[in-house]
């Protein structure tokens, strides 16, 4: 190879396939956060260095000659080449070690995530796996947490989401409680049904109600704050509970009630802040996490998990 022919400096070529690529000097500047005569005089030492006109201006606009069309062919793949570069030294230099903390829910945080931590833990012994099981939505602007497994989606633009499943709520209870109050066969029935719940009751009453469901508050009979124990009290017959089919299939001693009601779609988000992009074992956990719950099946308790048949997902 001829190293002497490489006579031009990668900064001044970047500055030009930056320029090439966004169309204009000022769009190039700012992606490349330096001003635009900095910017300008980077393009002109290349155009000097080659003896060649890469740019001209045709009116407001900025179009590139035959020989700025042909060296932009090749200045893509030395940017690409240098990406991977970067990627590759990257991933080579950080390590897998330390704290990744994981904001779910903690009906999820008991039965989806042991199996999770113990995948974790055998990828990465020497990562630190920290579990924030809360029912409100932690600020990963903040960094309460590193990643999240939200039912919706975050609106803070310094945030990554990907919608990686969906799964359907349904009405459940207790084969016991079928029992004891008789068969519910319609959304009439449901209005003799005590109603288990979490959290805010005025807001569940309303979510009930948007669904078709005739009841109110003296339906209510137990409003927790934690899921787990909400849908234990409905395991132990004590009424009749939403849950998402991905979780209560996992569960042979609950019944799905009113199977041809319409089911109410229950998005997981995975949610991470940008650190993402720069953190290898953040990245790793959120590939991870992902991976899994785009499975069709989700990891559930050993004791009572089941496949879950003919799921919907998409």
């Amino acid at each position: 190879m001829n190293w002497q022919a490489l006579n031009f400096d990668w900064n001044q070529a970047r500055a030009f396939l930056v320029t090439a690529e966004t169309g204009s000097f000022s769009a190039a500047a700012r992606a490349l956060k330096m001003t635009q005569p900095t910017l300008g005089r980077q393009v002109a030492g290349l155009e000097e260095a080659l003896d060649i006109v890469l740019f001209e201006r045709i009116g407001r606009k900025l179009e590139l000659t035959p020989a700025g069309r042909d060296m932009l062919v090749h200045l893509r793949a030395m940017g690409e080449s240098a990406i991977g570069a970067t990627l590759t030294a990257s991933g080579r230099s950080e390590t897998v070690t330390g704290e990744v903390c994981i904001s779910v829910t903690d009906i999820f945080a008991v039965y989806i995530m042991p199996h999770i931590v113990a995948d974790l833990r055998r990828i990465a012994p020497q990562m630190q796996i920290k579990v924030l099981a809360s029912n409100a939505l932690s600020d990963l602007q903040r960094r309460e947490a590193d990643i999240a497994v939200r039912h919706v989606a975050p609106t803070q633009p310094d945030l990554i989401a990907r919608k990686v499943r969906r799964s359907f709520g349904h009405l459940y209870a207790s084969r016991d409680y079928l029992r004891r109050i008789g068969p519910i066969r319609s959304v009439e029935d449901v209005a003799r049904a005590d109603i288990i719940g979490i959290d805010d009751a005025e807001e569940l009453i309303t979510f009930l109600k948007n669904w078709g469901l005739p009841v109110s508050a003296k339906n209510l009979a137990i409003l927790g704050g934690s899921g787990v124990a909400s849908w234990e009290f409905a395991r132990q017959g004590l009424g009749l509970m939403p849950m998402t089919e991905d979780l209560a299939s996992a569960f042979p001693d609950m019944e799905m009630i009113l199977p041809d009601l319409e089911p109410v779609e229950v998005p997981y988000w995975l949610t991470v802040h940008r650190e993402l992009h720069s953190s290898k074992r953040i990245r790793l956990v959120y590939d991870h996490l992902a991976q899994v719950l785009g499975q069709r099946t989700l990891p559930g308790p050993p004791q009572t998990q089941k496949t879950m048949g003919d799921q919907r997902f998409g």
